[in-house]
């Protein structure tokens, strides 16, 4: 076997300490070091993980082949640039960027410099979803939930960045079609961003998919349904299993039969930074690359215009102050 990749994460909180443990279990990655602007973070991480504690951006240079960017979303661009033109591989989290603009930049950027560039739409290495993906055909409809308790990260994007464009990435890689008109509403609840958000989606080959996304639910939901021609499919993204229900007309009533897609669970990050490992290694284009993120981004950008249209008009119609207070919060980093 040949020598372990060279790895580091930029951006330790939350779910870069997560990333930090799965490099350090991986046996083709090697956990060189970790950057994060809190000092102090980055050295409990470090020696938590018997790593090096980077002072600068700069210092990776030279020392590692690839990293993860899990920094907060609108230092995405920024440091991403900076690494991919220091020759270093990028797995930056979703959102890719604050902004469609952001997104070319890091394509841009990728592409001149000859690196690879993936993007963390996590639920695409659910086993779930994979399992699910090969019964695939004509979806007519889909229904996501995707529902939070509240938790003081990332709320430097709203719910639609936050959340609902986990659905979004895997709705448009299921449906062989472009969105052609989309429906939003979305309110702030605790926080000054949009907290809770309905969406409609119409597709032009006629397919509908309806998407609702909290981050101030009482419970934790992950689920996603569609059907197709006389199938019905319903995911659970947190069991990692999938139960399929089929009509048969081959008698004088339909018959129903169930299935379930039980897959070999596997924790979705580890699949996915083993992914970009490979595809560091063997210089392949990822699945999920700029390109393909950006359009999740795209969509969630058009998603968030038309609830601010839609708040408007609830501004015209109401005291919206008097009927919405909104707290200020700050985001983890």
């Amino acid at each position: 076997m040949s020598k372990p990749t060279k790895v580091a994460v930029v951006g330790v909180g939350r779910f870069g300490q997560q990333h930090a443990r799965v490099y350090h279990e991986l046996p083709e990655a090697e956990l060189v070091g970790v950057y994060d602007i809190q000092p102090q973070r980055a050295a409990e991480v470090a020696e938590q993980f018997g790593c090096r504690k980077f002072s600068s951006l700069e210092e990776l240079t030279g020392e590692v082949e690839a990293a993860s960017v899990a920094v907060p979303t609108e230092n995405h661009a920024e440091v991403g640039q900076k690494l991919l033109e220091a020759g270093i591989d990028v797995l930056v989290e979703k959102p890719m960027a604050r902004s469609v603009a952001e997104a070319d930049l890091l394509i841009a950027t990728a592409e001149k410099n000859q690196r690879v560039l993936q993007v963390g739409h996590l639920e695409r290495f659910n086993p779930a979803v994979e399992a699910t993906r090969a019964i695939v055909r004509s979806p007519l409809f889909f229904e996501a939930h995707r529902l939070s308790v509240f938790t003081p990260r990332s709320l430097d994007v709203d719910v639609v960045l936050d959340l609902m464009i986990h659905d979004l990435d895997i709705v448009l890689s299921l449906v062989d079609s472009e969105p052609e008109e989309v429906r939003g509403v979305g309110l702030p609840v605790l926080t000054p961003k949009v907290d809770i958000a309905n969406v409609r989606l119409a597709f032009q080959n006629g397919c509908v998919a309806n998407f609702t996304a909290s981050r101030v639910s009482t419970e934790r939901v992950r689920k996603l349904r569609w059907f197709q021609p006389r199938e019905y499919i319903s995911v659970d993204y947190a069991r990692q299993d999938a139960t399929v229900t089929t009509v048969e007309l081959n008698g004088p009533q339909p018959l129903l039969s169930h299935r379930c897609l039980e897959p070999p669970r596997e924790e979705p990050l580890k699949r996915q930074l083993a992914d970009f490992v490979k595809n560091v290694r063997e210089r392949r284009t990822p699945s999920v690359d700029g390109k393909e993120a950006k359009r999740a981004l795209t969509l969630a950008h058009q998603i968030v215009k038309e609830i601010d249209r839609h708040s408007d008009r609830l501004k015209r119609s109401y005291s919206w102050e008097s009927l919405i207070p909104i707290p200020t919060a700050k985001a983890e980093g």
